[in-house]
């Protein structure tokens, strides 16, 4: 009898121990580290991430849940955006735990939708299908203190090299600010190319910052074409004209 109790606990701790696994698992990808790749259904079928984006960059955007009226004004607006993002080299991609079936009815009932002012945008951008949180736990989407099975608003950009450059989540209550994502791709971009600083509230077209000021100010005095491109906010800011 003793043994028979005991291979049922050990049966019983081997079922419970993937679940056990799981839970310790959940991990957010820290700014700098790689992407974690997966594979998956969506409304455009099979996706293998990160080899089917090439060099692009990429947004992962996660939701609570289909047809709710939050997620519902994210997805529309990302939809009227999609242009603005293509010319980026982004590609986006929206995540929950619900299903495929779920997913298609959802985007054939927005594509249909008038939202403010707006035409019908057609979602070209695939909905995945994460129903068993492989996904989800890979990026720490679930934040159990909420909830156990609707994933928070999580924001993942990451560049062409795979690389995860910025994260953002939001309360199931409050829509994302689209054009403040879109501003964080073109920020990350420049600073990239032009290896600049970007300062607080910072939009294509203004100063930029320098990490040290490349001119002394009697170089300043000798050459006005130079001065006329950058200057200094006392001795903690040194920007540079665009």
């Amino acid at each position: 009898m003793k043994k028979y109790m005991f291979l049922s606990m050990f049966l019983c701790f081997l079922l419970a121990a993937p679940s056990l696994l799981a839970e310790d698992s959940v991990r957010i990808p820290l700014i700098g580290e790689k992407a974690p790749s997966f594979t998956a259904q969506s409304t455009q079928g099979l996706i293998n991430f990160p080899r089917d984006f090439g060099r692009s960059w990429k947004i992962i955007f996660s939701h609570p849940r289909d047809f709710t009226p939050v997620c519902s004004s994210e997805i529309m607006v990302l939809a009227q955006m999609q242009k603005d993002f293509e010319d980026l080299g982004v590609k986006l991609m929206v995540i929950s735990s619900d299903t495929l079936m779920q997913h298609h009815h959802w985007v054939d009932a927005m594509n249909e939708l008038r939202y403010k002012d707006q035409a019908p945008a057609k979602i070209n951008f695939p909905l995945i299908e994460d129903n068993r949180y492989v996904i989800a736990r890979k990026y720490g989407m679930l934040h159990r203190p909420v909830s156990t099975s609707e994933y928070a608003r999580g924001v993942f950009v990451i560049d062409g090299k795979n690389i995860v450059r910025a994260v953002f989540f939001y309360p199931h209550s409050i829509g994302r600010n689209m054009d403040e994502i879109k501003r964080t791709v073109m920020a990350l971009q420049t600073t990239d190319k032009e290896m600049v600083y970007t300062p607080a509230n910072w939009y294509p077209g203004d100063d930029v910052l320098v990490p040290y000021f490349p001119y002394t100010d009697e170089e300043l005095k000798e050459n006005p074409s130079i001065a006329d491109r950058f200057y200094n906010v006392g001795h903690l800011m040194h920007f540079r004209k665009e």
